[in-house]
């Protein structure tokens, strides 16, 4: 079992911003690679970035450059920094984990443990 805790969503202007906090625990943090995936008001969730046990990280294309996925394994916690946001990234924002500890997945269904999910409204 895998428990995960996300923190650090609120409300913000357009061109600010946020950083994510998922936080881990249950099994060796080492052990599994993680996801961020974003779900808006009536949409379907959508895949954010994810980084592997070995720091390697997959974007969404349309994220990439304005978002920043980063781990620290001593405090078994990952982050999302994410800078010049727009009102359309306003969604619920959850962590996730993968126990195939290399894989880069984009699939919510192949992700076994999710959070809650932290609420981030961008305002125009």
């Amino acid at each position: 079992q895998v428990q995960l805790v996300e923190s650090g969503g609120g409300l913000v202007q357009a061109g600010g911003s946020l950083r994510l906090s998922c936080a881990a625990s249950g099994r060796p943090f080492s052990s599994y690679t993680m996801g961020w995936f974003r779900q808006a008001p009536g949409k379907e969730r959508e895949f954010v970035v994810v980084i592997a046990w070995t720091g390697a990280t997959y974007y969404a294309e349309s994220l990439r450059g304005r978002f920043t996925i980063s781990r620290d394994n001593a405090k078994n916690t990952v982050y999302l920094q994410m800078n010049s946001l727009k009102p359309e990234d306003t969604a619920v924002y959850y962590c996730a984990v993968d126990l195939a500890p290399e894989r880069l997945s984009t699939r919510t269904t192949t992700y076994d443990y999710w959070g809650q999910g932290t609420q981030v409204t961008v305002s125009s």
